[in-house]
């Protein structure tokens, strides 16, 4: 009774931590300190799983355990800030997929009793296998091991069928009188190809509301797995990781105005590019860039995967430190789904020294843009595209953008004159108050620092 008591307990305890850690993480400034809440509660509801009564496997059990924590630490040590959404993919799948193996294995005892039990076990199976291939999808997209987009031939009647299908033998294992293994293992395989043949067509553009859905499932699975082994800790953490997960990808949904479902069934790659531009773009060199941010009065830098790409922050906090050392009003845009991830230029300009004060989000610096006197956009595309407020054929029509366009002068770096990562022309590139200066955004960059040091003595 003793040992039941302090289990239960462990796990409260566990619980409240998670839920402390996910609050510390909504914000930057303790965003540090809530991920050491939650791996103080992850360790005690590790440690307080040995405690329980007939439990076996410990060897088994350390060897796992020891094995994927040392696979982590050396992955999080060398995993480069640009690679930074791949292994979130890759750590989403992994969670989708231990979900799956437990009710793999609760299905293998076939010890499970009770109508409801076989369903929460079958829905969590469904969810995390899923889950699982749909990340390592995503991630072999991001790490560029996989084509961007690859939509088959009637992709969407193929995904009802797949679904439909899964969800039969589904329902299957929920009223069959006795487990059949044959019947799991298609199942399993269904739901797998399901997760798959749903990720391939969707390209880099989507991607981070992708990964935030994924994070969601994951999440319901492991609470549903959590229900069918009787750990409160589990339903728990997979309750408060799936609730999270739901509102962060309404939200970046909501971000690009479009419907979870057409990101899912209509991906952007698919959708068309709009009207044509017109217009030329029209070059500035690195001396003319930096005359016009070193006598300015107000900029604003907007960040995108092109400086994550370039591994560029650094050079850019560098920059903005030289322009306000010259009296200049510096400020930074983000787009809600700016990058390949949620919140992933933040984490860069973060790991830069960017000081929170000076990042704002789109709703907190949209109506500065027409007081700035300098639109720095590197690396960025669709979330500067004006053609979301007037071209009813692009696909990221009624999308809200940066209002990049609005200030005085515009510059734009720019590997290459191509499209972006999603395949759409930008009109902005061809406004007249734009330049673009081609080349890395940290050769770029390091250019401009040059001559606004040489303005500056």
């Amino acid at each position: 009774m003793a040992i039941k008591w302090l289990i239960d307990a462990s796990y409260f305890v566990a619980a409240v931590l998670f839920i402390l850690g996910l609050k510390g993480m909504s914000s930057p400034v303790s965003a540090r300190k809530g991920i050491v809440w939650a791996g103080v509660g992850m360790v005690l509801a590790t440690v307080v799983t040995f405690l329980t009564p007939g439990m076996g496997n410990y060897l088994l059990m350390i060897i796992a355990i020891g094995l994927g924590g040392a696979l982590a630490w050396i992955s999080g040590k060398k995993v480069a800030m640009t690679d930074m959404p791949q292994m979130v993919a890759i750590y989403n799948g992994m969670g989708g997929g231990a979900a799956a193996a437990i009710a793999a294995v609760e299905f293998a005892r076939g010890e499970m009793h009770g109508t409801v039990v076989t369903l929460l076990a079958t829905l969590g199976a469904l969810i995390g296998a899923v889950s699982f291939s749909g990340s390592v999808v995503a991630w072999a997209k991001l790490q560029g091991v996989m084509k961007n987009a690859f939509r088959l031939p009637a992709q969407n009647a193929v995904n009802i069928v797949l679904a439909l299908a899964t969800i039969g033998l589904g329902i299957a294992l929920v009223i069959a009188p006795a487990i059949d293994p044959m019947l799991v293992v298609a199942f399993f395989v269904l739901a797998l190809i399901l997760g798959t043949i749903i990720t391939l067509p969707i390209g880099g553009a989507d991607m981070p509301v992708v990964i935030s859905l994924f994070n969601a499932f994951t999440g319901l699975a492991v609470g549903f797995e959590g229900f069918v082994m009787g750990i409160p800790a589990l339903i728990i953490a997979g309750i408060v990781v799936g609730a999270a997960g739901t509102l962060l990808t309404q939200l970046m949904a909501k971000a690009m105005n479009r419907p979870i479902s057409n990101i899912l069934f209509v991906p952007m790659a698919a959708a068309g590019g709009g009207e044509a531009v017109e217009g030329e773009q029209k070059e500035v060199g690195a001396m003319d860039a930096a005359a016009m941010m070193r006598y300015a009065s107000k900029v604003i830098i907007v960040p995108g995967y092109g400086m994550a790409v370039a591994g560029a922050q650094h050079k850019v906090w560098e920059m903005t430190e030289l322009l306000e050392e010259a009296g200049v009003e510096v400020s930074f845009a983000i787009h809600p789904v700016a990058g390949r991830m949620p919140g992933h230029m933040n984490v860069l300009l973060a790991e830069a020294g960017v000081p929170y004060e000076k990042i704002f989000d789109l709703e907190e610096i949209n109506a500065d843009f027409a007081q700035a006197d300098v639109a720095l956009v590197i690396g960025a595309n669709d979330v500067v595209n004006p053609s979301a407020r007037t071209d009813k054929s692009s696909p990221i029509y009624g999308m809200p953008i940066l209002n990049a366009d609005m200030a005085q002068n515009v510059i734009v770096v720019k590997r290459g004159k191509g499209t972006g990562y999603s395949g759409i022309e930008n009109a902005l590139f061809y406004k007249d108050n734009t330049r673009l200066l081609y080349g890395s955004a940290q050769q770029a960059v390091a250019e401009v620092i040059q001559h606004v040091k040489a303005m500056s003595v």
